[in-house]
């Protein structure tokens, strides 16, 4: 997973996704990135990371499952989903957004049932 989303610093430009993603897609890629944020602190020992549960198998597997989804329900290419996620990394990264969005994906993951 984090092998598709660094270094976040070389991310592409994402083309538009039409028609556009859903709010459960959207959440779901969010969500994704989020985790693989998460899970590379928790790798790295960045104590705020590590805050929060280990995510590295879950977040995973969510990662695979949403990615998975994407390409079934939309028809995008690995490529298109790696770059919808690099982009959503990115920007969480920039907005200083993953404390914001942890509890609702973490939330999400849990009735994922992983």
């Amino acid at each position: 997973m984090l092998e598709i989303l660094l270094p976040l610093a070389m991310a592409q430009s994402v083309p538009a996704v039409d028609p556009p993603l859903d709010l459960e897609q959207q959440a779901a890629v969010r969500c994704s990135a989020a985790f693989a944020v998460v899970g590379h602190g928790q790798q790295s020992g960045n104590a705020e990371a590590l805050a929060y549960p280990l995510v590295n198998e879950r977040g995973r597997e969510f990662f695979v499952r949403t990615a998975a989804r994407l390409m079934d329900e939309r028809g995008l290419t690995r490529d298109q989903v790696a770059m919808l996620m690099r982009e959503e990394a990115q920007t969480l990264w920039d907005d200083d957004a993953v404390e914001a969005v942890m509890p609702g994906c973490l939330l999400l993951l849990d009735a994922s049932g992983l």
